[in-house]
């Protein structure tokens, strides 16, 4: 953070060479420079690289008010947030005012008042690029007072001025996010009234307060964010207000799994401790980020809703909580990811996915113990030769010697969920044939990982129906 501009003065801004600029000029002169220096600009977001940030970046370049239209937890107010950096570390404005008026350009009465009667001694104040970042949520009960402003009765007693003197004015969020980056979440919400209330702001630069006009060309860059399902379900942008706002981006789901896990690396909020615990094999991470593409394909989840990125968030942090509260209870100081683990993360998917009738009909629990299973069946086919639904019983499989051990004197396995790090490895040891399949297959799997990849294929050979899995209260049985 730089040191805050030592200039007190309207005189000694002027004698420092400051010139006006208003704040879509000055994001337009940041990103300029950011790009010829070929600094990232929005650091920590994955996957939009060659599709929503160039979008709006040519939205900044072309100084347009913008709208970000997507689904939940598709980083929409991240990357609103994230125009910080591209504002100037300080801007001066008029000491006292409170809609930060430039005091080479005052627009309040106020601060108009106080250069005419000071002149080069109107005391300076400075503001930091991040107080001019304002937010909020639209919401059916938003008034035009809360953005806008209303008469103030009490200031009009107390100056003795009349409700038509601008005066009186007590300023809504608006006005006093001047020269700030003003972002208003899920735009559809807002009534219809209150979104025709935009219009002058966006066009004209005037407001209008209970009849009363006031020219105020307030310097403000509006982002705005909305949801496709609530353009049907609960309201819409009124077409006159989306003609002005200038740019409109799409934002979208990770497109691949490496990019989710690298959106849920760079989110997960872990203890230290967790990280030093818990080993996590790629595929586990792999499986995890697979629950949620398999949630969006899902008929029992609402497509028009949308699966967010923090499903995958949280279930990660749940599936390493998990873990570690085994090794906790084993006395263990280090353990790794076992697929049984995932049974931790259902908490986390269960209040992320908005159901479907059928969905609700079936329940939570049992829908996201399917989505674990797809993501099981999609994966097995990547890493393991395909399982035929129709097969004749005499042709020959890679996963015959695996079957015919169960069908033996064996005849089970019982995976305790809490069961000590030795106690599970040499219940997936004993599976000679587990070791035959990995090496013919999966021959290059690092040796941390070999434990997960003996369960998964159980797991995979039970979602394909080659062996029984059943759940009960304290473990997994495979028969």
């Amino acid at each position: 953070m730089t040191a805050k501009p030592d200039i007190k003065t309207l005189g000694s801004l002027k004698a420092s060479g400051y010139k006006v600029k208003s704040i879509k000029d000055e994001l337009r002169d940041n990103l300029i420079n950011k790009i010829q220096k070929k600094t990232k600009v929005f650091e920590g977001i994955f996957g939009y690289e060659s599709t929503v940030i160039p979008q709006l970046e040519h939205a900044i370049l072309s100084r347009h008010n913008i709208n970000l239209l997507g689904l939940r937890g598709q980083a929409k107010t991240r990357l609103a947030r994230m125009m910080i950096s591209l504002l100037d570390d300080w801007i001066p404005f008029v000491s006292g005012s409170e809609i930060n008026d430039d005091p080479l350009k005052p627009i309040s009465r106020f601060a108009k008042e106080l250069i005419a009667k000071e002149g080069d001694n109107t005391p300076i104040d400075w503001l930091h690029r991040e107080d001019r970042f304002f937010e909020k949520l639209a919401t059916p009960d938003v008034t035009v007072a809360d953005l806008i402003g209303d008469i103030d009765p009490i200031k009009a007693a107390n100056l003795k001025l009349s409700y038509a003197d601008d005066r009186v004015i007590h300023f809504g969020m608006i006005p006093r996010a001047n020269r700030c980056i003003f972002v208003i979440n899920e735009l559809p919400d807002l009534q219809a009234r209150i979104q025709v209330s935009l219009f002058n702001i966006l066009q004209e630069g005037d407001i209008q307060i209970r009849g009363f006009k006031v020219r105020m060309p307030l310097d403000i860059q509006f982002v705005f964010t909305a949801n496709p399902e609530d353009y049907t379900n609960r309201g819409s942008i009124v077409t006159p207000l989306k003609d002005r706002i200038g740019s409109q981006i799409l934002t979208h789901y990770p497109q691949n799994i490496h990019t989710a896990k690298e959106i849920t690396k760079y989110e997960s909020s872990l203890d230290e401790r967790q990280n030093q615990t818990v080993y996590v094999p790629e595929l586990a991470k792999d499986l995890l980020e697979q629950i949620g593409f398999e949630a969006r394909e899902s008929e029992y989840v609402d497509a028009k809703s949308g699966v967010s990125a923090r499903m995958s968030i949280t279930a990660f942090e749940n599936l390493l909580s998990t873990a570690e509260r085994r090794a906790l209870i084993a006395g263990e100081e280090k353990t790794k990811v076992r697929l049984s683990d995932f049974v931790g993360i259902i908490p986390s998917i269960t209040g992320k996915v908005e159901l479907v009738y059928e969905g609700e009909q079936e329940g939570a629990e049992f829908v996201a113990e399917i989505l674990i299973d797809n993501a099981v069946k999609t994966l097995f086919s990547t890493h393991f030769p395909k399982i035929e639904k129709l097969q004749k019983k005499t042709t020959e499989t890679a996963y015959d010697s695996l079957i015919a051990w169960f069908l033996g004197d064996n005849g089970f396995l019982e995976i305790i969920d809490d069961a000590s790090d030795e106690n599970y490895a040499n219940l997936l040891n004993k599976i000679e044939p587990l070791d035959d399949l990995i090496n013919e297959y999966q021959p290059d799997t690092k040796k941390e990982d070999q434990l997960f990849l003996k369960e998964f294929v159980l797991w995979g050979l039970a979602v394909n129906k080659k062996l029984n899995r059943e759940r009960f209260k304290t473990g997994v049985f495979f028969s």
